[in-house]
């Protein structure tokens, strides 16, 4: 619990009045993370999988994909298939992951990856390429759907399938989960299906933290959306991209002088999969590569991190 967090020779935190959100968090002082090797900066890369998992009439849904597309404002077509949305979609499947893919493993860096479980069946090949690669693959649901208004029973039984799903595909059950378009249900929900290590449905703050919520410790790993290939999604050129997230990393890594942290980024292989977004993503690669006192893993390494040196407790000192 971040809020019990009490750093070392510090004065006492002052206790802030009740509430179910956390607005406080870790306060002035952070943890030291103990990243391996004395790294500035954990650097984590997730490659969203989706394509074949939007809404789609095919899947009995009752409009069509509106969201994440080239096309700026689409509608949703009420009981009708959208054709290029679809094609947009499928782009990202067929194409956009390979681009991906290489950008990655010849470079040979790590990444994770938020699969959707309906899209990870319908594409076997793209699963063994992950397994191959030796990326993490965690779970980003069952389908890519907003869950706000989605009810408990239903999204439970999601959850479920995702686990199974992803266990037939690629021989193993995900160990993190970013359902991505939560509700207030979904964290009880991912602690009542007992065997994740972590959830991701958070963007509080720039180091992982407990949540003590729901009976037993929930380890909360903060994703993002800024540095987010869903926010240049618009722009002609990948250099837009490129100097964002060049500059979150130096404000980080110079922080880290003394207040290490982690940074996330999120991709898309219909959205900077593209040739022309793709150029930023693999200008950025290569200048963290080449960057010293920087841990370029996995979400399951940092995972595991912090369960060896940050285990959960209420009052004892990080």
């Amino acid at each position: 619990d971040p809020q019990a967090y009490q750093p070392q020779g510090e004065l006492a935190r002052p206790t802030p009045p009740a509430y179910p959100r956390d607005l406080v968090g870790y306060g002035r002082v952070l943890p030291d993370p103990k990243w391996p090797g004395g790294a500035r900066v954990a650097v984590q890369f997730v490659i969203n999988y989706e394509e074949g998992s939007e809404n789609c009439i095919l899947d009995g849904d009752a409009e069509s994909e509106k969201l994440l597309s080239e096309i700026v404002g689409a509608p949703a077509y009420q009981g009708q298939r959208h054709m290029n949305i679809e094609s947009l979609y499928e782009y990202g499947s067929r194409a956009g992951f390979w681009r991906l893919h290489r950008l990655f493993t010849e470079r040979h860096m790590p990444c994770t990856v938020y699969a959707c479980a309906l899209a990870l069946e319908r594409n076997p090949e793209a699963a063994q390429a992950m397994v191959e690669a030796d990326w993490e693959i965690a779970s980003h649901g069952y389908r890519w759907l907003d869950y706000q208004n989605i009810d408990e029973a239903t999204e439970r039984e999601h959850i479920r399938l995702c686990v199974e799903i992803q266990q037939k595909v690629v021989g193993s059950r995900p160990l993190g989960i970013y359902q991505g378009k939560p509700n207030v249900n979904t964290l009880k929900l991912v602690a009542e299906e007992g065997g994740f290590l972590y959830n991701s449905d958070t963007y509080a703050d720039d180091l992982p933290y407990w949540n003590m919520s729901y009976g037993k410790p929930l380890l909360m790993i903060p994703y993002t959306l800024d540095n987010n290939d869903m926010r240049f999604s618009q722009a002609l050129e990948g250099d837009r991209f490129f100097t964002y997230l060049k500059d979150a990393f130096d404000v980080l890594w110079e922080e880290g002088a003394t207040q290490p942290k982690m940074m996330s980024i999120g991709l898309h292989c219909r959205i900077v999969g593209r040739p022309g977004r793709s150029l930023g993503l693999a200008k950025f690669l290569d200048y963290v590569k080449a960057k010293e006192q920087t841990w370029v893993c996995k979400r399951i390494d940092i995972c595991n991190h912090w369960y060896k040196y940050h285990k959960p407790c209420t009052s004892a000192k990080l």
